[in-house]
């Protein structure tokens, strides 16, 4: 991997977009950053973390984003430039700090980026984060491409110290997963060392004591620094216009939108019609340049993703000036020309461009485009969403399945985000029955636990991964045990952030940036909370099978930690702790009564059944060789012999 630092000034080198994020942190002379991971944010966190040592930076992955934010303030406080990376669901979890960092102002130069999701491509939701911005009244910018990530990074340390404000900046999976060309610049010497002034008036926002009251005067402040941001907007001209001078139809747009913008006016030969005005600023909205178009066309289409963010500020503008004689039109979401959820691509415009101008366009015949995609379908084998092979969650599922099975009385589990929420599915067997944030399902849990006086006697458990224990899960187990809730917490412990890419939490011996760390135990954090805990293997199939129904049935709080590494993780090193063998004599699959249990129900991908004998195979490059198969058969027929 390429360190980020190792970049020379004025190189032009093929970067992903969080690389140029990164990069534009560096080049800013920040002294510290914070996060946590979440497709798409993580790589930010990740190149500064490798690089931190060349850079005289301090990198932290941080328990949660509002723990991560708090950090890079005290940074900014201490008159640091710091930034702080999450995805829009973290913001939820920073919103609470964030509203009393907005009234508070910062000294530093203090950055927040947030990688959206729209579509939702590796994410839960596709909440966007721009809403944040307008409600807590913080400048927002969004680049378009990979020179403006790095750019506008530079850009925004510089507008936070000169408003002494948190300023956010909101990129898209298109942008920070996607390449291109970035040309890097100097990097900065950093300049002053930390110190933390609180000695001085109650008030003075530079030496005194940091606080976000008394309320009026602050948000005073806060629309005072917004109406600065608007005039420095305009200074800097973050708005750009590329077109005629007076077309029928303007396209107003952010972010990646705007390339699509300007591909489907190319696509349709509409330059001399259509101009596409580009806000890198979209809150507050440029208004003065905004108006310069609202007398040069009729009609205005916007295009950007997920909701009418752009769209509602700009028609705010339109309504507040009655000295326009035109009527405009308005083409987006409100009418029905860009799409209300999803992402947004080029062809969606070249749609709405079609529409509004009634022009006939056709990129591809549609019989030929779906022709193509029934042929290409029918050359993929069908697969589920599934746990990967020798996943210790697989196993857990099973256990938990069994044990509720066995208890027959309608128990359930709450679920969680990761790996794990792939427990709703057949590949968890169907377990989990409510999914919401990270550690929802442990409060959720320790509210339906306390219905038994109302009644409800169903068994309630929940899950939460090892990084979500940390994150979220610990204040509903203490609320839990405080209120004397009946319900069963199950901590799916596989040593680390698997799905984002294993990155360190607290429960690990190692930092961001592969330094020593304190380990903090989770089964020591949960004997505290005078949780009754027990520690257990997934693969240890007997044991499991036998404590875990009685475990969860014993009332009160409950915590069962089932611990055993990724089948992916580093710390398993490709360690295959099987052979896996099918004795052919003792299974006779179809006929063997058992309704291939292993390839129908457990499910696991290495495990397949052959259409042409009707029994089931290993496939041997994708068995992990947990042997778990081995102990759900129910004749013996599966053979795990120890590997050496």
């Amino acid at each position: 991997m390429t360190l980020i630092t190792d970049i020379k000034p004025y190189e032009k080198k093929l970067m992903m977009g969080n690389q140029a994020f990164a990069r534009g942190i560096i080049e800013s002379a920040a002294s510290f950053a914070s996060g946590y991971p979440g497709t798409p944010s993580s790589e930010i966190i990740e190149n500064l973390a490798a690089s931190a040592s060349h850079s005289d930076m301090y990198v932290e992955w941080s328990i949660n984003e509002k723990t991560a934010l708090e950090a890079a303030a005290a940074a900014s406080f201490a008159n640091q430039r710091a930034a702080c990376i999450m995805k829009q669901n973290g913001v939820n979890s920073a919103s609470d700090f964030l509203l009393h960092l907005s009234y508070s102002g910062t000294r530093g130069g203090l950055v927040l980026i947030v990688c959206d999701d729209p579509g939702a491509l590796s994410s839960v939701n596709e909440g966007e984060s721009r809403h944040f911005a307008k409600m807590l009244e913080l400048p927002l910018l969004e680049p378009s491409d990979f020179q403006e990530a790095k750019d506008l990074v530079k850009y925004a340390f510089n507008l936070s110290e000169k408003l002494k404000t948190l300023v956010m900046i909101r990129s898209v999976t298109r942008l920070s997963h996607a390449s291109g060309i970035v040309e890097a610049g100097e990097i900065e010497e950093k300049k002053t060392k930390p110190f933390f002034h609180n000695t001085g008036f109650i008030l003075d926002p530079e030496t005194g004591p940091v606080m976000s009251t008394p309320v009026t005067y602050r948000h005073n402040i806060m629309q005072e620094k917004l109406e600065k941001a608007e005039t420095d907007f305009e200074e800097n001209r973050l708005c750009t216009y590329y077109g005629p001078e007076n077309p029928e139809l303007v396209i107003i747009t952010s972010s990646v939108d705007f390339l699509y913008s300007m591909e489907a006016v190319e696509e349709l030969d509409l330059k001399d019609k259509t101009g596409v005005l580009k806000l890198k600023a979209t809150n507050p909205l440029p208004e003065n340049s905004i108006k310069n178009f609202f007398s040069k066309t009729s009609s205005i289409l916007f295009a950007e993703q997920v909701l009418p963010f752009i769209e509602e500020g700009v028609k705010n503008i339109y309504a507040d000036n009655t000295d326009f004689n035109n009527k405009l039109k308005f083409y987006g979401k409100k009418s029905g020309h860009i799409p209300k959820t999803g992402e947004t691509d080029t062809n969606i415009i070249i749609n709405a461009l079609c529409k509004i101008f009634n022009i006939k366009y056709t990129s591809t015949d549609e019989k030929y485009i779906e022709k193509a995609f029934n042929a290409a379908m029918s050359q993929i084998p069908g697969r589920e969403m599934t746990f990967c092979p020798g996943c210790p969650h697989r196993a857990s599922f099973f256990h938990l399945n069994r044990a509720l099975k066995l208890d027959d009385n309608n128990g359930f589990i709450c679920g969680d985000i990761g790996c794990y929420t792939l427990g709703m599915l057949p590949a968890g067997f169907s377990t989990l029955k409510t999914i919401h944030s990270m550690g929802s399902g442990a409060g959720l849990a320790s509210g339906f636990g306390k219905l038994k006086q109302r009644g409800m006697n169903q068994t309630v458990l929940s899950v939460c991964g090892d990084s979500t224990f940390f994150h979220s899960a610990i204040p509903p187990l203490i609320n839990a045990v405080h209120n004397k809730s009946d319900t069963t917490l199950i901590v799916l412990d596989n040593s680390g952030t698997a799905m984002t890419g294993f990155q360190p939490h607290p429960g690990e011996t190692e930092t961001a940036c592969k330094e020593e760390g304190i380990s903090v135990q989770i089964e020591e954090i949960c004997k505290a909370s005078q949780a009754k805990t027990y520690v257990l293997d997934p693969f240890d199939f007997e044991e499991c099978s036998k404590k875990i129904p009685e475990i969860i049935t014993d009332p009160g709080v409950n915590v069962i930690i089932l611990k055993h590494p990724c089948a992916l993780s580093p710390k398993r090193k490709n360690k295959k702790y099987f052979d896996i063998e099918i004795d052919y004599e003792k299974c006779v699959g179809d006929n063997c009564g058992c309704f291939n249990f292993c390839t129908k129900v457990f499910r696991c991908p290495a495990l397949f059944l052959n259409n042409k004998t009707k029994k089931p195979e290993i496939d041997s490059t994708l068995c992990a060789g947990c042997g778990v198969c081995s102990d759900i058969c129910l004749h013996n027929a599966i053979i795990k012999k120890e590997t050496a």
